[in-house]
Order: structure tokens, then C-alpha cells, then sequence
């Protein structure tokens, strides 16, 4: 099957899957093809599907991947402080793990298309990263705290694994209890990142989005955090922290500069 093949058997399953669908109509062009698959998967619940489905799935995954570009770690140089900084989509970075903001359910982002990272990684991850997590919530009895870490296999991304963690909701003024769990989402994914061997490690920028932690402030207590971290633990592993957006980018180079002076 070729890519295309592959797209219209995904889809279709998918719309056969929901009396709702059924009837639905595929758009003929490649983008709209591709919206669609990405918005059913996105509101898709986590449960079994075909073997059948998920070689289709992974395939053309793994095709679209090899079709972008991507970007490995060994390639970067770091700052002289031998931390990481990169501007781009996560899901494009080849490294041993990616840091996940996620929400306390850890299912993803069940909003068609939406913009976030969580959403993303759950896309291009596929939909076996949404039932694994809600395997993990399961087991657990409860929704995740905030501060907290999970690890899962990162399945169709070009990184190994996936840490989960869940930011704190500022949802009016920033108080020292924000800050507390934000600094513990860094140190638990370090921790849960050192005890299975894992050797890299890209962080994204943790409540920024729409749980609304201000950007600077976030930058600085990730920065502190991983600092504190290496030093009392003399930790060898590899921090990255990756950015999306610009301001961001310049937010964390003139305090990565600034560490230098």
C-alpha cells in the first residue's frame, strides 16, 4: 500500500468504528485527508483495535516520518553549562526521551487538531499511546497528580520514550504552591528518567500553554530545577529543553547566556 492506501484504510476503519461517523464524508485532497485521520484519532477513546489497524497505522507513521525532517540530538551543540536548547517540534527530535505535558486523565488531548503538545505527540505516537496511559491511570486508581511523572514507550516517535507529566493550573495569581509542583514535574521526570537508564532527556515548556504558568518564570525555575538536580545527584544525563514558539526560545537563551557570565 502507499501512503495515500494507507490514509483512506485509517480512516475509514476509524469511521466505521462510530454509528456517528458512518456516512461521513473523506475529503479528496491529501491535507484535508490528513486533518481528518488526525481529529479521529484525537477524539478516539482509548480501547483494543485490530492488529491489522495498528501495522497499517505504524507503517504509514513511520512513512511520514522518514518523509520529515528530523533532528538528533548528537547534532546540537549545547551551551557551556552542557545544557541543551532547541527551537521545533518535539515529535521531530530523536533523542532517548521527550517530556510530555499532559493532563491528569494522561489520555491525550481529545480536542480535534488542537495545537498543543500533548496532542501532537499523541498523533504522530499513535493510538497506542492513548491506551497504554489509560492502562497506567487504571492501575493507579485515580487521576495523576500534578508534580508527578509517568513513563511510557514512545512507539511510533523518533525517541524511545515518553515521560508524562501533569503542570500546575494557574488560574489566577502565581503563588509559591505553583511554583513547588512545577519544579517537582522537572525533578520527577529526571528521577523516573535516571532510574530506567535513560540517557537524554527533552524537556518541553511545562504549563506554558494553556495551563497559563507565565514563561519566564517557568524558564527559570526548569533551569534551577535541572541545575540542582545534576549537581546533588551528579547525574550524567542529557537535558534538552525544546521550544515551539520564539519568545520562548529567547527566554531561555539569555538565561542560559546569562548562567554563563
Amino acid at each position: 500500500m502507499n501512503l495515500e492506501v494507507k490514509r483512506l484504510y485509517l480512516i475509514r476503519t476509524l469511521l466505521d468504528e462510530e454509528d456517528r461517523y458512518r456516512g461521513l464524508a473523506i475529503p479528496s485532497d491529501s491535507q484535508g485527508q490528513r486533518d481528518l485521520l488526525r481529529a479521529l484519532m484525537n477524539v478516539r477513546p482509548p480501547r483494543p483495535i485490530s492488529n491489522r489497524f495498528l501495522s497499517v497505522q505504524d507503517s504509514y507513521l513511520q512513512e511520514l516520518l522518514c518523509n520529515q525532517q528530523i533532528t538528533p540530538l548528537s547534532e546540537l551543540k549545547p551551551f557551556p553549562n552542557g545544557l541543551y536548547l532547541w527551537q521545533g517540534d518535539i515529535t521531530k527530535l530523536e533523542c532517548d526521551a521527550i517530556v510530555n505535558a499532559a493532563n491528569s486523565g494522561l489520555t491525550g488531548c481529545h480536542q480535534p487538531l488542537h495545537y498543543c503538545v500533548d496532542n501532537a505527540i499523541h498523533t504522530y505516537a499513535g493510538i497506542q499511546l492513548r491506551l497504554k496511559c489509560a492502562e497506567l491511570i487504571k492501575q493507579q486508581g485515580h487521576p495523576e497528580p500534578a508534580g508527578q511523572a509517568k513513563l511510557t514507550p514512545a512507539y511510533n516517535l523518533p525517541c524511545r520514550w515518553i515521560l508524562h507529566t501533569v503542570g500546575p493550573i494557574v488560574d489566577g495569581p502565581l503563588t509559591e504552591r505553583h511554583c513547588s509542583l512545577l519544579a517537582s514535574c522537572y525533578r520527577s521526570c529526571l528521577e523516573l528518567a535516571d532510574q530506567n537508564g535513560i540517557e537524554s532527556i527533552a524537556f518541553c515548556c511545562i504549563s506554558t500553554g494553556v495551563f497559563a504558568f507565565p514563561r519566564r518564570q517557568a524558564a527559570e525555575i526548569a533551569l534551577q530545577t535541572v541545575e540542582a538536580y545534576r549537581r546533588e545527584t551528579q547525574s550524567k544525563i542529557t537535558v534538552l529543553f525544546n521550544v515551539f514558539r520564539e519568545d520562548d526560545f529567547m527566554i531561555y537563551r539569555k538565561l542560559l547566556l546569562k548562567g554563563t557570565d
